[in-house]
């Protein structure tokens, strides 16, 4: 067999085995259980158990924050394992080993190795009463079966949602991590910041464990005084160490540099000087503080600090694609995923601060559940036009609805309505190259949908 035809049979091979995964409930038909996915992962031999985990959570930032745990413990010589989600182009994306995404010849193998767990659970599951496994919950088994098999010596799991309940809360994490915590599925998680961020500190379930293991170690980023209220209380309920970013831990200072920026963290044992990052926006810098004491909770031996130069080599090279990324220049075409109010409001920040556009074209395509109003407030000052269109999915928001909604915070001669997205795209780099500005610049945001579309059409699948 060719390596073509090869290739060929693992591409036909993984779309059956997605194709039985989106068979299941999903992503939003949200199960409020923990027992299926523990059932499955016991049968397993405990594969939630076969390496010490890292625990993300939080509303925006998660992703980025894991991807960049992973790059510093990676650079200390150990292997890891990445759970996260969504992805973009491939459903391989969301299993990672040694950085990235999970061969798709494993995938496949290691989905039909634990098939007839997952149909035996689903049976049981049925003669309950009960839903089958969901899609969510066969894909963190599959994560962890993956990462048995690897082996690797540290996982590194993205909260899918919430936290209590979230599937992958069967595995006790050693530290738990809080990204920012913002109002996003409230109709799963609650109206108020404090039952959200009360939902979210479920992560921290080892404490309320019969067993004897040690409390996990909380790192919580800068919060609202509301969020960071509700934690408080939940961290001391569960007697659980914290460090809390200003005031355990604090990003010193920053400095924009060609493609990224320089960051000093004071750490909790050490500072640590003029790290690179390539990654733009200030959200980013603080998402590198709290991946940097994360790792340091992991890794260090009482007050012995981290190696700054082994950091600054791991940080060196982290990537978040969809978040802020440029995609193609002469016209630039920065795309991010942000699609709800507080990720709105770091993207305008991060297009102010980062690219040096006088004329601003903005791509927009957003899911109909989201909140539009919210989102528009904060990006309507931060383009001279808006292109709307419609992203490829059953969620998605009508496009007309959606320029009938932008129409009223932007003058009408400023909002374009497009059939899809690549005539939007085909719109936009039309009006930038003939605006007659000098530094012109395209924004593509709505959704992780929106920019996976947008990245394929321009040629930036990875």
């Amino acid at each position: 067999m060719s390596t073509h035809e090869r290739d060929e049979k693992t591409q036909s091979q993984l779309v059956r085995v997605y194709a039985a995964l989106l068979a299941r409930a999903g992503e939003t038909q949200i199960e409020v259980r923990l027992d299926a996915t523990r059932r499955a992962c016991e049968l397993l031999g405990d594969i939630h158990q076969s390496a010490p985990v890292i625990t993300v959570t939080g509303t925006n930032g998660k992703t980025s924050t894991a991807r960049m745990i992973d790059s510093i413990v990676s650079a200390h010589d150990l292997r890891v394992g990445r759970f996260t989600s969504p992805h973009l182009h491939s459903v391989t994306e969301r299993i990672s080993v040694d950085g990235g995404p999970v061969a798709a010849e494993t995938f496949v193998r290691i989905h039909d190795e634990i098939s007839p767990v997952l149909d035996l659970v689903d049976a049981e599951l049925v003669a309950e009463g009960r839903g089958r496994l969901t899609f969510f919950e066969a894909l963190t088994i599959l994560a962890f079966a993956v990462f048995a098999d690897a082996p690797v010596d540290v996982v590194v799991t993205e909260v899918g949602m919430g936290g209590e309940w979230d599937s992958t809360n069967v595995a006790d994490a050693q530290v738990c991590v809080f990204t920012k915590i913002g109002l996003d599925h409230q109709q799963f998680l609650g109206d108020t910041l404090t039952e959200i961020a009360t939902t979210k500190a479920g992560i921290l379930n080892r404490s309320l464990d019969p067993s004897p293991a040690p409390n996990p170690v909380a790192v919580i980023a800068a919060q609202t005084e509301e969020a960071q209220n509700a934690l408080d209380a939940e961290v001391e309920r569960r007697q659980t160490p914290a460090l809390t970013e200003d005031r355990s831990f604090r990003l010193l200072e920053r400095t924009r540099a060609v493609d990224g920026q320089l960051i000093t963290v004071q750490g909790v044992r050490d500072v640590y000087t003029d790290i690179f990052l390539p990654l733009h926006g200030i959200h980013q810098a603080h998402n590198a503080a709290v991946a940097l004491v994360a790792a340091e909770a992991f890794l260090s031996d009482e007050d012995k600090p981290l190696v700054l130069d082994t950091v600054a080599e791991g940080l060196s090279r982290v990537t978040s694609p969809g978040r802020a990324e440029l995609v193609r220049t002469g016209p630039a075409v920065v795309v991010d995923g942000a699609h709800n109010p507080d990720a709105a409001h770091v993207l305008a920040e991060t297009i102010t601060e980062a690219f040096d556009f006088d004329y601003t074209v903005m791509v927009l395509a957003m899911f109909a559940d989201k909140d539009i109003l919210g989102v528009l407030e904060e990006l309507h000052r931060s383009a001279d036009v808006f292109v709307i269109s419609q992203a490829l999915n059953s969620r998605a928001l009508d496009a007309h609805e959606l320029a009938e909604a932008v129409r009223e915070w932007v003058d009408e001669d400023s909002v374009i309505e497009t059939p899809d997205l690549n005539a939007a795209l085909m719109k936009a780099i039309d009006l930038a190259n003939n605006s007659g500005a000098t530094s012109p610049g395209i924004v593509v945001t709505g959704s992780l949908h929106t920019v996976a579309e947008a990245r394929l059409l321009l040629g930036k699948e990875d």
